[in-house]
């Protein structure tokens, strides 16, 4: 049954905790996003989701709390794709090999563990609806996190990120700037998991960022317009998903990518 939300009647509570544990998200996935954009790294992004699946396997067969094997399985693939390509491996066929092959033995590794099959679901798809108080303080903690970790490398991020060889000219190590995305990504994917799933990760760090890029004046006002394009996202996509009766996750990512729709002819214009 659907709860309807009219004037004067108090919001529940399972619907305060989704907004705030996707507000959370979203001030660590808007900036990061950015990042993600202007070094054309959607695919690393997504191979990276795909492996939480696998870390959520390995979380349900070792006892661990689930945050914690998505964020040990999303760092390995991190890492995994780095030293690919640092020996000379197509970046896109690295990434192509390893994203499908870890989604794939998530899938089969989950199968194996009983009880976990039914729930397949909310891992791929996510379950914002489903936060619990427990579940806030490690997203809000760990988006905080990220996003201090850009604060502190934002000028080194930005120089490596617009010309590497300038940026080492000038001291500064590009290997440690991409070992801070790659620890912040990793990051990101393991708060959002239960938030938007699997499946959607990469949709809601790059469509916010990529429906403000048109609009953006200087990086540091992109990072923010970005936040705030997901914050929109999450607050309307659950509004939506009240109303109709939709998947959560699936919703805010249908509201994000129809923001982005709106926001491009005013982005052309300028």
């Amino acid at each position: 049954m659907i709860m309807r939300i009219t004037k004067g009647r108090i919001m529940p509570d399972f619907l305060i905790r989704a907004a705030l544990a996707g507000l959370g998200l979203v001030m660590a996935t808007g900036p990061l996003g950015c990042f993600v954009l202007w070094r054309r790294m959607a695919y690393f992004g997504d191979a990276t989701a795909h492996a939480a699946i696998l870390g959520v396997a390995l979380a349900f067969a070792t006892g661990l709390p689930v945050y914690a094997g998505t964020l040990i399985v999303a760092i390995a693939m991190a890492m995994t794709v780095s030293a690919l390509t640092g020996r000379g491996h197509a970046m896109d066929t690295a990434l192509g090999v390893l994203a499908h092959s870890a989604l794939a033995f998530g899938l089969l590794a989950v199968s194996f563990l009983p009880g976990v099959r039914m729930d397949l679901s909310a891992w791929l798809f996510g379950d914002i609806l489903a936060v619990a108080p427990s579940d806030l303080a490690w997203i809000w903690g760990g988006s905080a996190l990220v996003l201090g970790l850009l604060v502190w490398r934002w000028q080194g991020l930005l120089d490596a990120t617009v010309n590497e060889d300038l940026a080492q000219a000038s001291g500064v190590n590009p290997g440690i700037e991409r070992l801070a995305l790659t620890i912040a990504l990793a990051l990101v994917v393991a708060v959002a998991i239960k938030i938007v799933g699997a499946l959607l990760i990469a949709a809601l760090l790059i469509i916010p960022a990529a429906t403000v890029r048109g609009l953006s004046r200087s990086p540091e006002g992109m990072a923010v317009a970005a936040a705030v394009a997901g914050a929109v996202a999450i607050v309307a996509g659950l509004g939506l998903s009240l109303r109709l009766d939709t998947p959560a996750g699936p919703s805010i990512v249908a509201v994000a990518a129809m923001l982005f729709l709106l926001a491009l002819p005013m982005g052309a214009r300028r």
